[in-house]
């Protein structure tokens, strides 16, 4: 049984406390956060992008609290700790749990500074402890079959890849204390088109060239993005998202695709199933609802504690290298 230390119980803090509390193998043994007795009064209140849980206040009435990381991991001294605070805080916490010999899973974006990055790969090597980071999207069915489709030629190659995700000005939380602190979450770019960016250089590598426009919000000089991507013998690739809209408008992600014998798409409006439209006819194929992803995500995690592996699937060196590409966009 791994135990965990939730660390930042805000939206994401309580979609991956559920996801523990879920799994067999896994034990949620604490909540680090400022101030937990608020989070626990507004439970079930918490909004977010995704509607992922469901979590009561007596889910976790058992559950310790503490305001300070170091003092849980002295009392409590967990197997590993789910890092879901604001990117700023990322570096300086994912280095004080992994130099107490704790395990560390860290949300997307690691850190905005690859370099930093670097030195939590080499920390976590030197100390022989598992870095995992946060990319749910590739734990997600649609995007999982999407994948397949790609790297079997089941329609044959892939010509045009087009990737959105769009969503209102996040408020919730800490989220309208960051527009004080401009640019510090990354904005969109870093924290939520990074989900596609990721993913598609996850399937396809890196891209030979970009070309990219970015517009500034409420949080950044980037919080919306519309990048084309080129690769001298492969796909042209479309990725649009951006947070610019009033905090109401819904969420929506998805992907368009265009392989020599169909044309595929997905919508998150739609979740649990992707459209196949040839020629000749147009039908629908049930793929599981994305928001599995995030018990996939953990159960992952929870596989390579349970062998002391590396997380192949989700390797620090390949999150740094989404991040590296971000900054990307961003040249002239």
């Amino acid at each position: 049984m791994q135990k965990f230390a939730i660390v930042g119980f805000g939206f994401m803090g309580i979609t991956h406390a559920m996801s523990i509390l879920n799994h067999p193998g896994a034990q949620l043994v604490a909540i680090v956060d400022l101030d937990p007795e608020k989070v626990l009064e507004n439970l079930g209140q918490e909004a977010g992008n995704l509607d992922t849980v469901a979590l009561k206040k007596e889910d976790i009435s058992g559950i310790h609290t503490y305001t300070s990381l170091e003092k849980c991991i002295v009392e409590e001294k967990p197997d590993a700790c789910i890092l879901s605070v604001h990117t700023d805080l990322h570096y300086s916490m994912a280095i004080q749990i992994l130099e107490s010999g704790i395990h560390v899973f860290v949300e997307k974006p690691l850190v905005l500074d690859p370099g930093q990055g670097d030195k939590l790969i080499e920390l976590a090597s030197e100390r022989d402890l598992l870095l995992m980071v946060g990319h749910v999207v590739r734990f997600m069915p649609p995007y999982l079959k999407l994948k397949d489709w790609i790297e079997s030629g089941e329609f044959g190659e892939l010509s045009w890849l087009s990737m959105t995700r769009f969503t209102g000005l996040p408020v919730w939380g800490q989220w309208k204390e960051k527009q004080n602190v401009f640019g510090s979450t990354g904005g969109a770019l870093f924290d939520l088109a990074i989900h596609d960016i990721d993913f598609v250089q996850w399937v396809l590598g890196k891209p030979d060239s970009i070309e990219a426009t970015t517009l500034p919000g409420k949080l950044s000089a980037h919080d919306y993005v519309c990048a084309l991507w080129k690769y001298e013998s492969g796909p042209d690739v479309k990725i649009e998202g951006g947070h610019r809209f009033h905090h109401q408008f819904p969420f929506e992600a998805g992907f368009s695709a265009n392989f020599e014998k169909a044309s595929i798409k997905y919508s998150s409006s739609s979740p649990e199933h992707i459209t196949i439209a040839t020629d000749a006819e147009s039908l629908q194929v049930a793929v599981g609802n994305a928001m599995e992803g995030y018990k996939e995500e953990l159960g992952y995690f929870v596989q390579c504690l349970d062998r002391k592996a590396k997380p192949e699937m989700c390797l620090p060196e390949s999150s740094i290298q989404s991040i590296r590409i971000c900054y990307e966009h961003l040249s002239e």
